[in-house]
């Protein structure tokens, strides 16, 4: 593993331990070239998966982007971290396990927003005002009320 402070590739691990997600294994790292100290998680990946936008643009599937919206979306809310990477773990899971490489944006964006809701109502409106582009009041007005009990669904 190169240190990320010189650039050294001959650096050593000085301890490694499962996660608090318990899904990836953290390692403690020291390179002797110049003392520097950092830590790395290693993840099992089952495949490389492709995301296709609704442009028909193909890209590497990004772990840390999708990490990056739902931390947006949760934001201020008192979801536990560990949930979060949790819930992170768990769609990129079933992400891997849908059988496909080639994932569609819109599958993601459905999964991100059915386990969002699971969790937390707010940070479900707030990534949706963002994958669904949300223009006016009136488009969160039609979403929110939605979500009402009693309310009903039509798509």
């Amino acid at each position: 593993m190169r240190c990320p402070f010189c650039g050294n590739i001959d650096t050593q691990v000085k301890d490694s331990r499962p996660a608090e997600d318990h899904v990836s294994i953290r390692r403690r790292r020291f390179c002797p070239a110049c003392g520097g100290r950092f830590t790395t998680y290693e993840r099992v990946q089952l495949r490389d998966l492709v995301v296709i936008k609704s442009s028909g643009k193909r890209e590497d599937f990004d772990r840390a982007k999708l990490e990056r919206s739902i931390r947006i979306a949760m934001q201020k809310r008192p979801i536990d971290p560990d949930r979060i990477d949790q819930m992170i773990s768990g769609i990129v899971r079933r992400l891997e396990s849908l059988g496909d490489t080639d994932i569609p944006s819109k599958t993601i964006g459905e999964i991100v927003m059915e386990s969002l809701a699971r969790i937390d109502t707010v940070a479900y409106v707030r990534f949706a005002s963002v994958y669904k582009n949300f223009q006016t009041a009136d488009d969160f007005d039609g979403f929110v009320s939605e979500l009402r009990p009693g309310a009903t669904h039509e798509e």
